[in-house]
């Protein structure tokens, strides 16, 4: 078996001292280990990780299973993902150093300092995953069209620009700010879409568009707590439009884990979404800007490493 761990150096601003603790950490780890197959990579800009996973992979026979390990946040570990996709011999993990870790709180909020135990998930279980494809790319939580996109990617920009003390300071302020501006513009949050769910047409005037296949979105879990990534099915809600203060408590009360009553909730393998216009797309940490995007659910594409003993929680619906 060969381990690849691949860091982010980015998600340890400031503190780099930590991430060479934890490559001192792994190294004295596999020091003790008989026959240790390991490497530990850095991944210096976006999409480095998928290079280094293939270069790794090429180096191995055929008959290895790898385990990568993305250390960091949620960019590393949709890099690392997206490399490991279709391949039965790669299992890939996340260590977790981001800000929201929204794919590991399916296992339980006291569970997610585990996938920070080297040892422990070295001697893991592989679990088998679904992912969402959309073109040639994949994500693992959801995909979000709307309101929380907007609101995710000006909070985004706005930290790039601010440094982090300035923005803890003012976060409070600076998010009820995005949220309230993002619901008044009718081009976000009262668009009109074409959808289509497995050949059902949904179309209409939405403030929120969330296909799930897990139920949290920085980090609450949402309205399909249900919403499991061994299933075969996306969660789907769609959040009808309303004034800008109903769209902005609807949405809110999603967030929060209920249903709003202006939503129309589905389950589905496929779907498109259309509009005239541009539309604010957000797949896991990626943000995009469209006119058009087509999912669909690739049941157990990919085997997610993680401490044994834990699993996924039972969906209310199982896949045909």
């Amino acid at each position: 078996m060969k381990h690849v761990f691949v860091l982010d150096p980015k998600a340890f601003y400031n503190q780099l001292w930590k991430m060479d603790n934890i490559q001192d950490s792994i190294g004295q780890f596999f020091r003790t280990q008989e026959k240790a197959d390991f490497s530990i990579q850095l991944s210096r800009y976006r999409r480095n990780a998928m290079i280094i996973i293939q270069e790794e992979k090429e180096k191995a026979s055929s008959s290895d299973i790898i385990n990568v390990y993305a250390i960091g946040g949620e960019e590393i570990f949709y890099d690392c993902l997206n490399a490991a996709v279709h391949f039965n011999n790669i299992q890939v993990t996340t260590v977790p150093y981001g800000e929201f870790n929204n794919f590991l709180k399916i296992f339980g909020e006291d569970k997610i300092e585990s996938f920070k135990d080297i040892p422990l998930l070295v001697k893991g279980d592989a679990l088998p995953t679904d992912v969402i494809r959309w073109g040639v790319n994949y994500a693992l939580n959801f995909c979000c069209i709307g309101m929380n996109s907007a609101i995710s990617k000006n909070a985004k920009d706005l930290k790039q620009k601010l440094n982090k003390a300035s923005y803890v300071l003012f976060s409070k302020f600076l998010i009820f700010i995005n949220r309230l501006m993002v619901s008044f513009n009718k081009q976000i949050a009262a668009k009109k879409y074409k959808i289509t769910i497995d050949d059902v047409d949904y179309t209409g005037n939405y403030s929120l568009i969330h296909a799930a296949n897990s139920p949290y979105l920085a980090g609450r879990k949402t309205g399909v707590s249900d919403a499991t990534p061994d299933d075969g099915l996306l969660d789907i809600v769609l959040i009808k439009a309303s004034h800008p203060l109903g769209a902005l408590a609807a949405t809110r009360k999603y967030s929060r884990g209920k249903r709003p009553k202006n939503c129309t909730y589905v389950q589905g393998k496929k779907m498109t979404v259309q509009s005239d216009s541009q539309m604010w797309i957000q797949l896991d940490n990626e943000h995009i800007m469209d006119t058009g995007i087509s999912l669909s659910i690739v049941p157990q594409a990919v085997n997610i490493l993680a401490p044994s003993g834990l699993s996924y929680p039972i969906g209310s619906i199982l896949a045909d």
